[in-house]
């Protein structure tokens, strides 16, 4: 019999609701393993871990655990471009063809970085198909895209780019930085300087510190499950193998199947295999938020909509700003409406308030609901009570 979840860390006495919504993640809504982390006006007020890093629910969860996060990668990704804005290295106006040549190919050459990170580019998937061994040629899957047509004409509509995105903007980082990859590129710009615990790229050594996703996103890839999952045939087939293949092309793409294994923690996935501990992702939005990266001026520009309306993708309303979410009625970041951030896949999140002085992060190993996460949702609540 797996024995009882602990919980371990720090919390400021003003945030002990924290502590008591950590808690009760476990005890009521069948949290498995997770971290949270909390920073308010540049200090860290929470940092709380807990729970089992594995299915059988026998090994505890570690104060640096690693766990993957899918999407919350995109908002890092944002995060590594704008500083890149701020050097002067990169141009949010200007081609993104200026910075990688070959992407002008297809009638490309016009789209700029704002376009690109606002998912507008109609680049949500790969016209090409492409088997899972792609998923370590980084020359290969950048070439592809970089070669190919929009699904869409750019710029006059959003799609969010599910798997596509971590590549585009990848490269575009890569290249501005003059890194070798796009980890070093994060590396040396974003997570090296603030001493943050998020990787793209593991090495075989970290491997042991990774928890086990449990549920869905363990499950075997399965081509009809994967149609179902993603879009129901209908009458426009071009739209319907378009997102099919922004899931699934590769299969292995979203990590189905797949996320549990060494291979995929050795890949540089940014949209998807980012892996992180939630004191990680809340010192790199803590950053974002005091002029480490990023100017105050410069981030007021990229939490402005650039997108907003129905998702291509997603078949529901969208926002958002230079890479990051936006906060909207139906899925709020945050309890203020200048938040910005990104969740991952079943519940993950890293997210900035400006407004309060906040930083977020929240990681765990058993996803739940895609839109809202009754977990999440408790602990954040506990954090603007607790301001």
């Amino acid at each position: 019999m797996a024995s009882e979840p602990r919980c371990h860390g720090v919390c400021d006495p003003a945030f002990e609701r924290v502590r008591e919504a950590f808690r009760a993640n476990f005890a009521d809504l069948d949290e498995v393993g997770a971290g949270v982390a909390v920073h308010l006006g540049g200090r860290q007020v929470v940092d709380l871990w807990g729970g089992f890093m594995d299915h059988a629910r026998k090994q505890d969860w570690q104060q640096d655990t690693l766990v993957n996060t899918y999407s919350v990668g995109k908002g890092i990704a944002a995060i590594l471009i704008l500083a890149l804005m701020a050097r002067r290295q990169l141009d949010a106006d200007a081609p993104v063809a200026s910075a990688w040549p070959d992407f002008a190919a297809g009638g490309k050459g016009a789209i700029t970085l704002r376009v690109l990170m606002a998912h507008q580019a109609g680049l949500p998937a790969f016209r090409e198909a492409l088997p899972n061994e792609a998923l370590a040629d980084w020359s290969r899957l950048t070439a592809s895209l970089a070669a190919q047509e929009p699904w869409w004409s750019p710029g006059t509509a959003h799609g969010y780019h599910v798997n596509t995105y971590g590549f585009l903007v990848g490269e575009v980082a890569r290249r501005a930085a003059g890194a070798v990859s796009f980890s070093d590129a994060l590396r040396e710009v974003v997570t090296g300087p603030r001493g943050a615990g998020f990787h793209v790229g593991l090495k075989p050594h970290e491997n042991g510190r990774c928890a086990e996703v449990v549920g869905g996103g363990a499950t075997v890839y399965d081509p009809e499950l994967a149609q179902r999952m993603v879009v129901p045939p209908s009458s426009d087939a071009v739209a319907d193998r378009m997102k099919l293949a922004a899931y699934f092309n590769p299969p292995a793409v979203a990590g189905l199947g797949v996320v549990n294994t060494d291979w995929w923690r050795s890949l540089q996935v940014p949209s998807t295999n980012g892996h992180a501990t939630a004191r990680g992702v809340a010192r790199i939005y803590a950053a974002s938020l005091d002029d480490t990266f990023v100017p105050r001026s410069l981030l007021e520009e990229a939490i402005l909509p650039v997108s907003d309306g129905l998702d291509l993708i997603l078949d529901r309303p969208t926002r958002f700003g230079l890479g990051f979410q936006l906060a909207q009625e139906s899925r709020p970041i945050g309890q203020n409406p200048r938040a910005f951030g990104h969740f991952g896949y079943g519940g993950s999140l890293g997210f900035a308030d400006p407004d309060a002085g906040l930083a977020f992060g929240y990681v765990m190993n058993r996803p739940g609901e895609r839109w809202q996460s009754p977990r999440a949702n408790a602990l954040i609540k506990a954090v603007y009570e607790s301001l």
